[in-house]
């Protein structure tokens, strides 16, 4: 099946004193449902869970990263089954609801279930601002012995911009990135949505069976807000780097949990919020 993820639109251009007829790439934004399926005694139908704008593809992922990010689910031993079901987009040339089947023999939290969530491609899961959210998933100090040279670091961004292909194209998705000890880049996500993008990312370690990633890094594209470093922490991963600002719960969370913060990385430059050992000189 072939995923759009991008399309041409005619658009007018104002250059000065001249007005241009052009086509223009802009990003495709459409809304995916992931519904959760439980076998019990008491329930057997699908339940929206989530409603996300995002760009269409690796939607399983996308699904699977979310329902582990917010403990919905603890692995992929978790579920049965993962469906695209739906009517196809005409746009995008995709399925717009994942449908995850949890295994009857595993509980789900019911009081977890209660809110429906609906998250907006800028601001992710809306009223989740408490820092105390974190802390009642049973998350642990992170440990690890990760350390990355500092040249490597700020050769990051680069690499990252090179690997962004819609991006390229259109100038309208955020990107999420993993990276090794030596400043290789080895997964990339990118999506309309910064969380989207690391939920992504997440999912598809997750279904690999390589978390908790305690020996790499992320690099995201924009900002670093609380809920990603959230799920920075509950994947396991050491360090957090960001070509923007970080906010103020993500600092906290990034000290209460020993999770290297990175900010400003750009221009060969960058700030240490966070744990800063695991930057060689």
């Amino acid at each position: 099946m072939t995923i759009n993820r991008h399309k041409s639109i005619q658009i007018t251009k104002f250059d000065n004193s001249k007005v241009i007829s052009a086509l223009d790439q802009v990003a495709i934004e459409e809304p995916l449902e992931i519904q959760l399926c439980s076998e019990t005694k008491t329930s057997s139908a699908a339940k929206s869970i989530s409603v996300t704008m995002r760009t269409p593809g690796h939607d399983e992922d996308l699904a699977t990263g979310f329902l582990f990010t917010e403990s919905i689910i603890h692995g992929t031993e978790d579920i049965e089954s993962i469906d695209v079901v739906g009517e196809v987009d005409k746009e995008s040339g995709t399925k717009n609801i994942v449908r995850v089947s949890i295994k009857p023999s595993v509980t789900i939290d019911a009081d977890s279930l209660t809110r429906h969530f609906y998250t907006t491609s800028s601001c992710g899961v809306c009223g989740k601002t408490s820092i105390e959210a974190i802390y009642n998933k049973g998350c642990q100090t992170n440990k690890s012995n990760f350390s990355i040279h500092r040249s490597a670091l700020t050769d990051l961004p680069e690499k990252l911009r090179e690997q962004q292909i819609i991006f390229g194209k259109t100038g309208g998705l955020h990107a999420a990135a993993l990276f090794n000890a030596h400043g290789e880049i080895i997964l990339v996500r990118e999506d309309v949505g910064r969380h989207n993008a690391v939920d992504k990312i997440i999912g598809a370690m997750l279904r690999r069976k390589k978390l908790p990633a305690s020996e790499l890094g992320i690099i995201v594209s924009g900002r670093t807000s609380f809920e990603l470093m959230q799920k920075t922490i509950v994947a396991g991963i050491p360090m957090l780097a960001a070509v923007s600002a970080p906010s103020s719960l993500a600092i906290s969370l990034a000290e209460k949990f020993n999770i290297t913060l990175i900010g400003f990385l750009r221009n060969k430059k960058f700030n240490i919020y966070s744990t800063s050992k695991r930057i060689n000189n």
